[in-house]
Parts: C-alpha cells; sequence; structure tokens
C-alpha cells in the first residue's frame, strides 16, 4: 500500500490531507470547550447545531463549488480555501458569543465543501492506474480514522501546556501547512470541452450522478452507512456514561473500536478489490455491517452489555461501514470524464451528507425517547431500504454507464 508514496504529487497531497486533518481534529475539541465556556450545560445543543449547520452547509455549498471549480485553476482555488479555513480558525479564539460560532462555523464548513470535493477528484488524475488508486483510496480512509483516534489525545497532551484556545492555533497552522504542501506541486486541472451556463454548471454532477444506475445504488448504501454511523457517532456517549455507567475515557475506547474496525477495512480492501468485484465488497460489508447492528439490538434487550462487547460490536460495524464507502471513489472516477469529477464527487459529497442530516437527528431523537436496545433496532430497519434499493438499482454489469456519459455531454 505504501508503494504508491513514491509518487511526489500523492505523497504532498497526502501529507496535506494529514495535516488538515489533524487541524479539524483539534477544532473539534477546542470548540467543545469553547461552547461549554459560552453555554455552560446547553453546550450539546450548541455543539449539535453547530453540527446541523455543517450539513446544511456541504449539502448547499458543495454544488456551487463545483461550478466554479470548472472554470477556475484547481490549485489555486484549493490553496485559496485552505487559506479561508485558516483565517476562520484564527478568529474562532475571539468569539465573544453563541451567535459568532454560528457564523464561523458555516464559514469553515462551506470552504470545506468546496475543498474536499475537489481535492479527492484530484486524486483519480495524479494516480491514474486504478490499482494505486485503490490503494490511496484507503490510505485516505486510514487517515481519517488515525485522526478520529489521534487527534483527541494530542489534544488533551497540548492542554497540559497551553490554553484550549491555542487549540485554534494549531488548526489554522494545519490549513496554513496544507496550502503549502498544495502549493508545493502542478497538479492536474482538466478544463470542460466546452462553455456551459452557471445553472448546468451548478446541476451537472447531481444529473450526472443520478442518472447512472450504479451511482444511484452508491447514493442507497450512501444512507446505509449514515444509519450505520449516526448511531456510533450520535449515541455512544449516552450509551457509555448512561447505559453502562462508565467514564468519558470509555467513550473514547468505545469510538476506538468503531475506528478500529474501519482500518481494518482499509488495510484489507486493496486486496479484497483486487479478488471481488466493487459492487459485491461495498453491499457485502453494508450488509455485514446492518446485521451486527441488529444483533447489538438483540444482544442490549436481553443481556448487560460490557465495554469491551460494545467495542466488539462498534468494531463490526465500524469494518462494515468502511468497506461499503472506501471505494467509491472508484465508482465515481469510472462514471464522469476527467473534467466532470469534481461535479461527480460534489454531487457524492452532497447527497451523502444530505443521508446524514436526516439520520444524525433521527438517531438522537430516538435515543431520548426509547431504550438503546429500541434505537439499535430502529437505526437497523432505517438502514434496510438502503439495502435493498442498492441490490434493485444497482446492475450487475457495466452495460449502462457510457450510455448515460454520452446523454449527459
Amino acid at each position: 500500500m505504501l508503494s504508491i508514496l513514491h509518487n511526489r504529487v500523492y505523497r504532498h497531497l497526502l501529507a496535506a490531507q494529514v495535516v488538515a486533518l489533524t487541524g479539524t481534529g483539534l477544532a473539534t475539541v477546542a470548540l467543545g470547550l469553547l461552547a461549554y465556556d459560552l453555554a455552560g450545560d446547553a453546550a450539546g445543543l450548541v455543539l449539535g447545531t453547530a453540527l446541523t449547520i455543517k450539513m446544511v452547509a456541504y449539502v448547499t455549498i458543495a454544488p456551487l463549488a463545483a461550478a466554479f471549480a470548472q472554470r477556475i485553476d484547481r490549485r489555486r482555488m484549493l490553496v485559496a480555501l485552505d487559506l479561508v479555513r485558516a483565517a476562520v480558525a484564527l478568529c474562532l479564539p475571539f468569539v465573544t458569543d453563541i451567535w459568532q460560532i454560528y457564523v464561523l462555523i458555516f464559514v469553515l464548513q462551506s470552504a470545506s465543501a468546496g475543498f474536499t470535493p475537489a481535492f479527492q477528484a484530484t486524486i483519480p488524475d495524479v494516480l491514474t492506474d486504478e490499482q494505486e488508486y485503490t490503494k490511496a483510496l484507503s490510505l485516505s480512509r486510514l487517515a481519517v480514522d488515525m485522526e478520529s483516534l489521534l487527534s483527541p489525545m494530542l489534544a488533551a497532551a497540548l492542554l497540559v501546556f497551553i490554553s484550549s484556545d491555542s487549540l485554534f492555533w494549531g488548526t489554522g497552522l494545519g490549513f496554513v501547512a496544507s496550502a503549502v504542501l498544495v502549493v508545493s506541486v502542478a497538479l492536474p486541472s482538466p478544463r470542460p470541452t466546452r462553455r456551459r451556463g452557471i445553472y448546468d454548471r451548478t446541476t451537472r454532477g447531481i444529473r450526472l450522478y443520478l442518472n447512472t444506475p450504479r451511482l444511484r445504488g452508491l447514493l442507497a448504501l450512501s444512507w446505509t452507512a449514515a444509519a450505520l454511523s449516526a448511531m456510533v457517532i450520535v449515541n455512544t456517549v449516552v450509551i457509555v456514561r448512561t447505559e453502562l455507567g462508565l467514564s468519558e475515557s470509555a467513550v473514547a475506547i468505545a469510538l476506538a473500536g468503531f475506528g478500529g474496525g474501519s482500518m481494518l477495512a482499509a488495510f484489507a480492501l486493496p486486496g479484497l478489490l483486487g479478488r471481488f468485484k466493487d459492487r459485491t465488497i461495498m453491499l457485502t460489508g453494508a450488509v455485514f455491517g446492518t446485521i451486527t447492528m441488529g444483533v447489538a439490538a438483540g444482544l442490549f434487550a436481553a443481556f448487560p452489555v460490557s465495554l469491551t462487547g460494545l467495542a466488539l460490536m462498534w468494531a463490526c460495524i465500524g469494518f462494515g461501514y468502511s468497506a461499503a464507502l472506501t471505494p467509491s471513489g472508484r465508482l465515481l472516477t469510472r462514471s464522469a470524464r476527467p473534467e466532470d469529477r469534481p461535479a461527480v464527487f460534489a454531487a457524492q459529497f452532497t447527497l451523502s451528507h444530505a443521508c446524514w442530516l436526516v439520520l444524525y437527528p433521527l438517531a438522537g431523537w430516538i435515543m431520548t425517547t426509547t431504550s438503546v436496545a429500541a434505537t439499535l433496532g430502529w437505526m437497523t430497519l432505517a438502514a434496510v431500504p438502503g439495502l435493498l434499493a442498492a441490490v434493485l438499482i444497482w446492475p450487475k454489469g457495466r452495460k449502462a454507464v457510457s450510455k448515460e456519459r454520452a446523454d449527459m455531454s
């Protein structure tokens, strides 16, 4: 897997992703502490609102950013958006009112909504060999999972020596370092073959996406994956602190189970994708994660569950989640011409986050009104329609792909 690091351009892009993710992880911890300083016991409401604002920005801004990305040099765009994110991070230590958090979070996440799809669409232009690109997808998945595991520990270590506000300076430095790494290499920036109007450019990615059967199947699997991850991300703290009666450190252990399962899948995927079709791997992963969540519902209903048991269940769900989503970049790359990839990646970014926008609050609401077992059961049921839809609308063959691409040209 590490052989692709011999490619200088990709090596710099991966390093940019790692330092930006580290900065984002520090900001997550610092934002929670800032919310508590400003709102006290209502900090959860503040963070929940900030998360909703993040999802709204992702859903609304990504298609607009993709429309402008077709006209702008990709490297300049990525660097500019990194600098915007750095500027916002450096403003956060000076926040004095809650509404200022909301405004800055919207600006920060709007910049991320433009940066992330364009960055993701650049990788297959740099690594044109599919096997190498598959390894890059796994490395990116590992980077995300490692960030979720290590950033809280790094933040805790830094807080021994610095104030919580100073963590935002680390976030700003992370985004500046990302910009420097991006500007240090030449990036491909394919241009459209003909000029298009703003409406055509804004909606083109979603139209290409929804006109491709296997991408409609990917959207269905994104719904299932969102149901799995929403249960873990939203409710782990409640399960560990209230149901199991354990400490905050136990919350980190349970979440580490999910991240560890996801990382294990990322290590296994390059070999598996060399032997089996993407559709088989992704559907199997989604089925495995959904069945695991259903089994967890039964276990919570029948037996006392320990922290070890919870971490193991979360690890299995994380494995299924990662197997279902990590190969998605291969599907997106195959389904669009190079000049259309930013728009199609932005469409996946928008539509997948729309799933989370629905399922995050649903998972939280069910948990507050019912038991852990019932919540697991209902979220399992929520995941099933995505599985059924993916099986029905994602064809096993590839015969329709060229038609969709031709129809949208």
